[in-house]
């Protein structure tokens, strides 16, 4: 069963409820830093509108393709109707559907750097919603590990009232740390798209380490299905880190004293 909060007449679920304060937060920084920015514009309200629509359909059909035989597979209506709401999903559609909603209004600006602090917030608030309701992690003797109500699903240590991990409080620490660090960095690392890409880098890094604390099923040589998406995607994340770095786009951060003279 659904977390549920009652006010009143209305349930409300607890999950969607921390969703949509998060997705509201980002709205309010995406536009707080495109008015700083000089970007508030209809492109950038069309990369918005591809971010949301891509972003909702990406975390819906996210656990499609669970199984290598496809037979095992749901349909996609089942996907859509049940579906796991990845946030791996979610950030792979919401950035496939601003490449999307660019293409087709004909933009060719950047607009990562716009977003980045923005998902930073929001997902550290969503992740509240994810932190009342879902398995916390794996067990551990660690003097900070939680306990969760035998009702959690996916969750054996519940059952057995073991201590688990705090895995969706680490995340919220690491986003809250990250907003606050690509705030810092927006005005050092100038050149479009980078600070997106040092958003990205970092948290693909910690989703995968932190992957080994989460309650989420192995897979195959210890991994869970995550950190199999994410082995390539760090691969390409470092070959892009490192065009970067040649081309000196984070000079002003990592050589500060040098650019200064």
């Amino acid at each position: 069963m659904v977390p549920q909060w009652r006010i009143g007449p209305v349930m409300l679920p607890v999950h969607g409820v921390f969703v949509a304060l998060g997705v509201l937060a980002a709205a309010v920084v995406f536009i707080i830093e495109a008015r700083r920015r000089g970007a508030v514009n209809e492109q950038s309200l069309v990369a918005v509108t591809g971010a949301l629509v891509g972003g909702a359909v990406g975390m819906r059909l996210s656990g499609w393709a669970e199984h290598l035989d496809v037979r095992l597979n749901p349909t996609l209506l089942q996907a859509w109707e049940f579906g796991s709401r990845s946030i791996l999903g979610g950030l792979l559609g919401a950035y496939l559907g601003v490449l999307i909603a660019k293409r087709i209004g004909g933009y060719t600006g950047k607009t990562g750097d716009l977003f980045a602090p923005a998902v930073a917030l929001g997902m550290a608030i969503g992740r509240v919603g994810c932190h009342l309701t879902e398995a916390p992690g794996r067990p551990t003797n660690l003097p900070w590990g939680v306990h969760a109500p035998a009702g959690v699903p996916k969750c054996p240590g519940c059952l057995t009232g073991a201590a688990m991990h705090p895995s969706f409080l680490y995340e919220i620490a690491f986003q809250l740390a990250a907003f606050v660090v690509l705030l810092w960095l927006r005005n050092r690392v100038s050149h479009p798209g980078e600070l997106f890409v040092l958003y990205v880098a970092g948290y693909a890094v910690f989703r995968f380490v932190v992957e080994f604390v989460r309650a989420n099923e192995t897979v195959w040589l210890g991994l869970t299905r995550p950190q199999w998406f994410l082995l390539p995607s760090l691969l390409v994340i470092a070959v892009r880190l490192r065009a970067g770095y040649r081309r000196g786009h984070y000079d002003a951060v990592l050589r500060r004293e040098a650019v200064a003279t």
